[in-house]
């Protein structure tokens, strides 16, 4: 392998890299496309899991490497080469000479992990970033994703989860390691319950105090001091003052505290600055002497300092209470999964904790039970509703042999079932695993606001001094009260909150929402790219159709023998792995008991099969397959009637013995849901491996107008890489395993799936169900996601775009108005409870109008 990396690079070489940092096929495709960078015939494809990415191109090791690393990842050497051989041989005599040292350092040069942590503390955006770079700076941290929605992070490592911990704690914040989503969930759940307490205490406090002081302002109350009476009535107000500040608002002060010590700037620190400056200034006026302030700026701010922390505690706690329906997706997942399950052991059975069964364990699940683990049926028989999982409504029957997943619930029967697969290993822990890391992810849409809202704190500092200096120097008589009053407005009207919100709260939501519609989104990314499809690329068996064929019709030659037909062919296809192979297999189930035993059996990728049995040669395949080994296809029978169906030819070496006429019935809905991606703005496009006459019957039922028949795997790659090339934003929708070279090269990915049979890692966004209407609900949810991310962003961006300025005076010349910092902290406050009750409005999405279309469709 190690001479192929040093050939000329005029000739192609096929590589198999050690990558580590890849946790999905996203990830291989975006490697794919900075090699392709370079060289754009260069294959690539990658098997996330074993940190393998084989590239096929006429590259130099070193360019590789490069466009590995540019990408985000990190290029560990060959696979197969003598350096990983050596590397391999080292660690062995590591462990069996117990040399501790050498295998934690091999231990943490080629192993990462993925760590989802808890993090405690983050009040703002500014927050986010501090976090995120300590995570990034800390040592062996692939890469790092905070979420500020969901107080979460998720971290690629090779250290120790204790490192990661430590790296968050020096930066001011708490982490902890999330084990159980569902103990996690309930943890935040506690948590943000009791602090929805404290701080809707806290506004009744900040407001009670403030809300009187306001009215006797406005209603005609003298708001400076003159006398020595007043001095001391305002004083006893102004401890009052500081005693809520410090009881209401203490959070605030710390926060400010911490991000100061720690040399970072926050949303804590700008309430802490705007609320301690309007105290300081007006206990200055009560206790200096009189002549050091002019009459015209001996006003008292007691009022905005509490009011500002009452408004600003009352908007986090409505905030707070949005904030805990953006999860629902997530904890109707959770609420699935059974607490407790009933075990057998001979003639007993016991109720025992799902989590202490064991695979092979026994179980009992009696009618109306939700079915505590994955397992398989081994006694009775019943109607098991898989809806919560699939979308299905119907209920599935299920006898011996059948599988059972997790969370879905039986009929009337009872059925005894072996475990298969438990814990974190089953579908539905699976799919809770899959969104919740979802959740947290980020679309690339966020990237300005990331930029934005790391300097944001320290740019609202800038221009608040910068307006204090300005009517220092430019004001009037009064223009020191001018000066605290429209520093105190900018610091208090600035929220990184909105921007910081903007993106994960939306994406929360849609991705949870998608999960309703049985659509699991894999990341943020592929949630954004989804919205932007330009072309949609179908598979036909299993995606348009049934993926259940049968065949209907049958022409023997005379030359040929029906029994040594059946028989052979069903030698052959016994060893295949096809749906058509199962038609063809199911056909001649007679011919099962009289099996012959073939000499030579090659399987020939999308053509067929060849053998040898009796030193002769058969091949049974397509048209393709025939052409190719130069046989004969002309047959005396008229093939009338059957011109739509799937041929499928057995032969020998030079003539047709029989031609089997297989029909895959389309599914239901199919036409409804073209019809959709049209008016989505998509073009469609059929590509499959059939003859063209059954590749236009289905394209003509379904109204796909563009369609290629006699497509190989290769075929389908290389038609998306010219869409792409072309500029379009290509989606492909597969089984997940027989296209998975172009799922892997779409832009976006669908894999349809069944059941437990669902190919997680094939794709961008995994189909619980195996339904063609979900890809078009996904997209559905992901352009409006989209758009409800960018009203947010707009929104964020508008309101401080404008309210700065105007808190800094800009008006005052032209309208005599000064923004008062009681109203820039109701606004602060507004314009996070916006964001939120903004983005829960995605929760209300129904993708019914598809759903109407279906059901006319199926009467």
């Amino acid at each position: 392998m190690t001479d192929s990396a040093s050939k000329s690079s005029d000739q192609k070489v096929e590589l198999t890299l050690r990558v580590t940092g890849m946790s999905c096929q996203g990830c291989v495709s975006k490697v794919r496309k900075f090699i392709q960078v370079k060289s754009p015939e260069a294959q690539v494809e990658g098997i996330p899991k074993q940190e393998q990415l084989l590239v096929t191109s006429d590259l130099p090791l070193a360019e590789i490497e490069e466009s590995v690393t540019k990408a985000g990842f990190e290029f560990q050497g060959l696979f197969n080469d003598e350096h990983a051989q050596k590397s391999e041989a080292e660690e062995k005599q590591a462990l069996e000479t117990g040399s501790e040292k050498e295998q934690a350092t091999s231990d943490k040069t080629t192993d990462t992990q993925s760590y989802q942590l808890s993090i405690a503390g983050m009040t703002c955006a500014g927050c986010v970033n501090t976090v995120q770079k300590a995570l990034n700076n800390a040592e062996d941290v692939v890469s790092a994703e905070v979420n500020f929605a969901s107080h979460t992070a998720q971290v690629i490592s090779k250290g120790k989860v204790e490192e990661l911990i430590k790296a968050v704690e020096k930066s001011g914040y708490q982490a902890s390691l999330i084990v159980d989503a569902e103990k996690s969930q309930e943890e935040r759940q506690a948590r943000e319950q009791q602090e929805y307490q404290h701080k809707k205490k806290s506004s009744i406090l900040g407001l009670g105090l403030g809300v009187p002081l306001m009215l006797y302002g406005v209603l005609g109350g003298d708001m400076m001091v003159s006398t020595f009476t007043e001095k001391v009535v305002w004083g006893i107000i102004g401890l009052i003052t500081l005693l809520i500040m410090i009881s209401a608002g203490r959070h605030y002060f710390r926060g400010a505290w911490k991000a100061f010590r720690n040399h970072q700037a926050n949303m804590d620190l700008l309430i802490a600055l705007g609320t301690g400056s309007a105290w300081l200034y007006s206990m200055l006026v009560i206790l200096a002497p009189s002549q050091w302030f002019p009459d015209n700026t001996q006003h008292l701010y007691f009022e905005a300092a509490v009011m500002i922390i009452g408004l600003i505690n009352l908007g986090q706690a409505l905030e707070l209470s949005a904030r805990r329906k953006t999860s629902k997706a997530l904890h109707r997942l959770l609420d699935l999964r059974p607490k407790m399950a009933t075990k057998v052991e001979g003639d007993s059975e016991t109720r025992v904790p799902v989590a202490d069964i064991k695979v092979n364990d026994i179980l009992r699940v009696r009618a109306g039970d939700k079915v505590p683990v994955d397992g398989e049926v081994v006694e009775g028989s019943s109607t098991v509703n898989e809806s919560m999982l699939t979308g299905e409504a119907e209920p599935i029957e299920k006898h011996q042999g059948s599988v059972l997943s997790a969370g879905t619930v039986n009929g009337q029967g009872s059925l005894l079932f072996k475990a298969t697969r438990v814990g974190a290993d089953t579908l539905l822990a699976q799919i809770i695993t899959m969104v919740g890391k979802a959740q947290n992810s980020k679309p690339p849409i966020s990237v300005l606001a990331d930029k934005v809202s790391a300097v944001f704190v320290p740019s609202v500092i800038i221009i608040a001094i910068v307006t204090a200096l300005a009517w220092f120097n430019f004001g009037n008589d009064a223009a020191l009260s001018y000066m605290l009053v429209t520093t105190i407005s900018v610091l208090i009207i600035a929220c990184p909150c909105a921007l910081g919100l903007a993106t994960p709260i939306s994406t929360m939501i849609g991705i949870g929402k998608a999960a309703e519609y049985g659509g699991l989104i894999r990341n943020g990314e592929a949630l954004q790219r989804a919205s932007e499809l330009s072309v949609i690329v179908l598979d036909k068996t299993g995606t348009i159709t049934e993926g259940k064929p049968k065949v209907v019709h049958q022409q023997i030659a005379e030359r040929a023998q029906e029994e040594f037909v059946g028989q052979i062919v069903t030698a052959i296809e016994s060893q295949a792995n096809h749906p058509l192979a199962d038609a063809l297999l199911a056909h001649f189930d007679s011919h099962k008991k009289h099996s012959i035993k073939l000499e030579r059996f090659e399987s020939l990728s999308g053509l067929g099969a060849k053998v040898v049995y009796d030193g002769k040669t058969y091949l049974l395949g397509n048209q393709r397959l025939m052409k190719e080994h130069a046989i004969d296809l002309n047959m005396a029978q008229s093939d009338e009637g059957v011109k739509s169906t799937t041929r499928v030819y057995l032969s020998d070496t030079t003539h047709v013995l029989a031609i089997f006429f297989i029909e895959d019935p389309i599914k239901a809905g199919v036409k409804s849901v073209i019809e959709h991606f049209k008016d989505q703005g998509l073009k469609v496009v059929m590509l499959t491996g059939d003859n063209p006459e059954t590749a236009k019957a289905v394209a003509d039922h379904v109204g796909i107008d563009d369609y290629h028949a006699q497509f190989m795997p290769d075929d389908k790659l290389n038609w998306i890489q010219a869409l792409q090339s072309k500029g379009e934003v290509v989606g492909m929708i597969g089984d997940g395993i027989n296209d998975a070279p172009a799922l892997a090269q779409a832009d976006v990915g669908f894999a349809m799936g069944a059941g437990t049979d669902v190919a997680m890692e094939s794709a961008d966004i995994t189909l619980i169900h195996n339904d063609l209407r979900g890809v078009a609900d996904v997209i559905d949810i992901s352009s409006a996601t989209l758009r409800n991310i960018k009203q947010n962003l707009w929104g964020a961006f508008t309101y401080n775009s404008l309210g700065i300025p105007v808190a800094a005076g800009v008006l005052f010349p032209f309208t005599g108005w000064l923004l008062s910092p009681v109203i820039a902290g109701a606004a602060m406050s507004l314009s996070s409870v916006t964001v939120v009750m903004n983005a829960n409005r995605l929760r209300l999405l129904k993708v019914s109008q598809l759903k109407e279309k279906r059901q006319e469709v199926s009467k």
